[in-house]
């Protein structure tokens, strides 16, 4: 009986792979390339057989394994390295995929530059009906509405907890600004008072400053702090 293996692996994981079945014995079997409908990108099938444990499982059970290689998600010009280093007979499939696909393989080691097969389309298998255009379009607008859906409802989430910091330091601000006016005040037209209170204004006026630049959650923290700190200093006065 035989039995199939499908590993998923990464475009930059594919040559590690291939070379440890090279090292484990395996012989390359075929590779061919499949489109996705539904969103335009590219799958890539390598499939190779270990001979010497076919042979072994074969004459105990009557089984054995064909491993396949899957790299998913490919790009049209995401470049894809070949395995022809290591198996050359990949030659035909990795010019095919090429010429037939548009598929970009580097590195090849017999490479026939596009004109392996006469084609009267250039990329004919990258050729889309107005079917499958309008199902991917459809497909791309559900996906970016949803997109659309989740940064709104974050930005929301972000605004309340801005709103929230904020109403927290504007009191903090009022505390700070009265704990700064009662000495200007007290001291009537003391020179060295005035020239504290503006200090102070300006310290608050470039707080605000940096607060206004900062990433939102992070300003709120911050303001939070400022705001804790205010009532605290408060309280000391109070007390």
């Amino acid at each position: 009986m035989q039995e199939a293996i499908y590993t998923t692996v990464g475009i930059d994981e594919l040559l590690s792979h291939v070379q440890a079945l090279k090292g484990a014995g395996a012989r390359f079997v075929q590779m061919h390339a499949e489109r996705n409908v539904d969103d335009g990108t590219y799958r890539l099938v390598y499939t190779f057989i270990n001979v010497r444990a076919a042979r072994e499982h074969i004459a105990q059970d009557g089984s054995y394994a064909i491993e396949n290689l899957v790299v998913e998600g490919i790009d049209q010009y995401q470049e894809i390295p070949s395995i022809s280093s290591y198996y050359p007979a990949v030659f035909p499939f990795e010019n095919e995929a090429h010429d037939l696909f548009g598929l970009a393989i580097t590195d090849m080691q017999i490479d026939f530059k596009g004109f392996f097969y006469q084609v009267s389309t250039a990329e004919p298998m990258s050729v889309i009906t107005p079917e499958v255009k309008a199902a991917r379009e459809k497909a791309m607008k559900v996906r970016a509405a949803a997109e659309a859906k989740a940064r709104k409802a974050a930005a929301e989430k972000a605004a309340a907890a801005a709103a929230a910091a904020g109403e927290g330091a504007a009191g903090a601000g009022d505390a700070a600004g009265a704990a700064v006016a009662r000495p200007a005040a007290a001291a009537g037209s003391d020179a060295q008072h005035d020239e504290a209170a503006a200090k102070a204004a300006l310290k608050a006026a470039e707080m605000e400053a940096k607060l206004a630049a900062m990433d939102p959650e992070k300003a709120a923290k911050v303001r939070a702090a400022l705001a804790a700190k205010a009532a605290r200093d408060k309280q000391k006065e109070e007390a």
